[in-house]
């Protein structure tokens, strides 16, 4: 019997992240250039937060106009009740929860560290993968 997979198989590894102190300006700038949507923010490397693009455009309205980005710091705007799991945990209980609460992403951690992320768009490529790998590239489409 095949065994469901755990997280750290499907997560981004060594993510992005940010400090807390760190401008608002620079975390926007960040996701912009390296087009991504989710950024850790840590202390030492433990996680303390989370800053999408969304939280920025919420804060900075839709002209980034009021206030500005050099007035904020990561810390002002920072989702500080992450959902956060060992990179061991199981796949499919990530997934439960991140649908059941409305999550867009977990941070994955080691000894309290972080190590990972998993986003909506790994489960997306993970669902991807299998599939097919259950159905195989054509998806069984092909006529015999």
């Amino acid at each position: 019997m095949k065994r469901i997979p755990r997280v750290k198989k499907f997560m981004t590894p060594f993510p992005y992240s940010i400090s807390g102190t760190a401008p608002l300006s620079e975390a926007r700038d960040f996701l912009q250039l390296k087009k991504i949507r989710h950024l850790p923010v840590v202390d030492d490397g433990t996680p303390i937060g989370i800053v999408t693009d969304r939280d920025i455009k919420l804060v900075l309205g839709p002209d980034f106009a009021y206030p500005t980005p050099d007035e904020l710091t990561v810390e002002q705007v920072m989702t500080q009740e992450t959902y956060s799991v060992d990179l061991e945990t199981r796949v499919d209980i990530v997934l439960e929860h991140m649908a059941s609460n409305h999550i867009g992403s977990a941070l994955v951690t080691r000894k309290g560290k972080l190590v990972g992320v998993f986003t909506a768009m790994d489960a997306c490529r993970a669902y991807c993968a299998h599939l097919r790998e259950e159905f195989g590239p054509a998806g069984g489409d092909l006529i015999a």
